[in-house]
């Protein structure tokens, strides 16, 4: 049975109207550094980035009586609040339903490798409660009649603990902690954008202080490029992934992230060469990605050449038409690319047809008014002739209409007016996609309270490199989550009260601007533009999620090259007042290096196919098939089992980069607390001066 969802409660999951920022409070303070005049804002912790994961550790800390500010590129405009899918998820413990177990919980968690296990249980741990905060600020997670929560099966998930309030449940997250952080006073200075972690001392002692900014208000004549400071014990980077390495993206635009700026402060970082791909729309138009019931409707896929003409390509891949549809429909919840279900005609063959048809020109749609045509030489589409699992997905679903855009319509109404808010009628027309970076896996190293190798600096969210090889689909949503309660927790704990002298603040000021001022040329042949498109092209060519060693050494070499030049030339802003975006171009020209370096150290010492990428090789182990044959051109490695049990370490020392491994911190699964013996760490506090790694 259909049941017709009101207009209205379409209209309020849909658009998410965000609450207006207070206005912001004023600078009394300035610092002269390099010939500028440089308005300063002093708090005890100062936040970079207003997504979900910052915003819970701004609001967490102010809970505690700290005094805490937060810093936006664009407030309410990144990751969290501008990115989703047809049900975008929340993984957490599944407590509603059939019970879990939390052992259970963070072993699916980090199941894929290259993942700490004491990381993953603080995950699976801090789930609950985090789920249950979220509601009590009015987070609408659906319940059945006796209070559960509804649950569904994503991503490298055999359980079942996804949950959804819609395609918009990372920006309702960013609504509800927003509007709590704003009812509890938090300073948010927005259009601002972090350039410089500022720090003092040396070796073991440094430690950070503050970070430069840009802001365009600031601009006057004795400050010409806008900067500022926020003087700081503690910094958080929150900002998310970056976003702009990538040509062929989901992530919205003007995502640049928080790893160039951990990178220049020489902050070690983790598993660069993990992240996600998968369909999706691209960041040309409205970027989506299209998991969940977008592709469970079974819609008509298909590519357009030059002439116009259509091609049935998928029809090429599979043997018969039961097979390629319930791939189709697998992509449901196996969304991510990844290498080893490309082979025996499983759900990444999809992907690879799909990035084989863009790399020779054509355009990819999905057709919801047209049910998928049949492999040649196969019987027709028959909803009744599909793999078990898909039929008894669909039939409890009660998605036994006739055509995809029903069964869409029956089973998640909101997919299609999400589409529809940005001009695109997928009812009417096709919908055109390609395979996208979606997720950057990687990131800062931290320990298990969001610590990084910087002395006061945490990351939390996408900014943090904690998510191994694969994860489930929703957790990183979840780990935001967790690790912003968990830094705020340390940090108001620890206190971080030390003040750093006046001089030793201004000589860190005048350091970060001179640096600025030399990378940021006007008269430089690198503009903006083509730093970007340069970044761009060679990390969706030869690092996306199809790889070969040769490739990724020569891109390697071509990104030094382009980042020798850039210190040497720096970078010509694209307009008036352009710095922060030139400097944003720098770093992630700094980040491309590094990620290429990370994954050239990881092939040049066996690393096979594993998550995001297959690595191509002639004498590679795995061979995907086609209808018609071989794919002698996508034959790759196997991934290593040892590699699973470690993680590459990256650090950038103002100009080289230094590569390691370590491994997994481990998790002594069989160790039990013990109320009286443990209860005295809370109490003292000693529970956070642990040395926890």
């Amino acid at each position: 049975m259909t049941v017709d969802v009101p207009q209205e409660i379409l209209d309020a999951l849909t658009d998410v109207a965000m609450p207006r920022l207070p206005p912001e409070r004023p600078s009394d303070e300035t610092v002269t550094a390099n010939g500028c005049q440089l308005p300063v804002y002093r708090s005890g912790c100062v936040i970079v980035g207003s997504g979900a994961a910052g915003l819970r550790a701004a609001v967490e800390l102010r809970r505690r009586g700290r005094d805490v500010t937060v810093i936006s590129q664009s407030a309410w405009g990144g990751t969290s609040a501008c990115s989703g899918s047809d049900k975008q998820t929340l993984h957490t413990a599944n407590t509603a339903d059939q019970g879990d177990s939390y052992r259970a919980m963070a072993q699916a968690i980090r199941a894929g490798g290259a993942m700490d296990a004491d990381t993953a249980y603080v995950e699976a741990v801090g789930s609950s409660r985090a789920m249950a905060s979220l509601q009590y600020l009015g987070l609408p997670l659906p319940q059945d009649p006796l209070g559960g929560t509804l649950r569904y099966q994503t991503d490298h998930d055999e359980v079942g603990r996804a949950t959804s309030c819609g395609p918009r449940t990372s920006r309702l997250m960013v609504k509800v902690l927003a509007e709590e952080a704003i009812r509890l006073g938090v300073p948010v200075y927005n259009h601002t954008t972090a350039v410089r972690i500022l720090t003092v001392g040396d070796a073991d002692h440094r430690r950070a202080c503050g970070v430069l900014a840009l802001r365009q208000k600031e601009r006057s004549s004795h400050n010409p490029q806008g900067f500022c400071v926020f003087q700081a014990a503690v910094v958080v980077l929150a900002a998310g992934g970056p976003g702009e390495l990538y040509r062929d993206s989901a992530y919205p635009n003007g995502c640049f992230g928080s790893l160039g700026l951990a990178l220049e402060a020489g902050i070690e970082t983790v598993n660069l060469t993990e992240s996600q791909f998968g369909i999706g729309t691209r960041r040309e138009g409205f970027p989506w990605n299209l998991s969940g019931t977008y592709v469970q409707a079974i819609p008509h896929i298909f590519s357009v050449d030059g002439t116009g003409t259509e091609h049935h390509f998928l029809g090429d891949y599979y043997r018969t038409t039961r097979e390629m549809c319930s791939n189709i429909f697998r992509k449901g919840y196996q969304w991510p690319f990844h290498a080893t279900r490309m082979l025996d005609f499983q759900s990444s063959l999809v992907d690879l047809a799909i990035y084989r048809e863009s790399a020779a020109g054509r355009r990819v749609f999905m057709d919801f008014n047209r049910n998928p045509l049949p492999v040649p030489g196969d019987l027709p589409f028959d909803p009744g002739r599909l793999d078990d699992d898909v039929r008894s997905y669909l039939r409890s679903a009660g998605a036994d209409q006739e055509m995809p855009i029903d069964r869409l319509r029956h089973m998640n109404p909101l997919a299609i007016e999400l589409y529809r808010r940005y001009k695109v009628d997928i009812a009417v027309d096709p919908l055109e996609f390609a395979v996208n970076n979606q997720h950057m896996n990687g990131g800062v190293a931290t320990d298990v309270w969001g610590r990084s190798s910087l002395n006061g600096c945490y990351a939390v969210g996408e900014a943090a490199g904690t998510h191994g090889v694969t994860r489930p689909g929703g957790a990183a949503l979840n780990a935001g989550q967790v690790f912003g309660t968990r830094a705020a927790e340390h940090i108001a704990a620890r206190g971080f009260s030390d003040s750093v002298p006046d001089s030793d603040f201004a000589e860190a000021v005048s350091a970060g601007v001179a640096e600025a001022k030399t990378l940021v040329r006007p008269g430089s042949p690198l503009s903006e533009k083509s730093v970007r498109e340069e970044v761009q092209a060679r990390m969706s060519d030869r690092a996306g999620m199809i790889c070969d060693p040769e490739s990724v050494h020569l891109a390697l070499e071509e990104a030094r090259a382009l980042n020798d030049a850039i210190r040497a030339r720096g970078i010509a802003p694209g307009r008036s007042g352009g710095a922060a975006r030139a400097l944003q171009r720098q770093q992630m020209a700094l980040a491309s290096e590094a990620v290429l370096t990370a994954l050239d150290h990881f092939v040049r010492n066996g690393g096979g196919s594993r998550g995001a990428r297959a690595i191509c090789d002639p004498d590679g182990e795995s061979l995907p098939h086609v209808r018609q044959g071989p794919l002698e051109a996508f034959r790759f490695r196997r991934e290593r089992e040892a590699h699973r049990a470690e993680q590459i370490v990256v650090r950038f020392d103002g100009k080289d980069f230094h590569v390691s491994s370590r491994a997994n911190r481990p998790f002594d699964e069989s160790a039990r607390s013990f109320f009286e013996r443990d209860w005295p760490a809370w109490l003292t506090g000693e529970i956070y001066g642990r040395n926890t790694g």
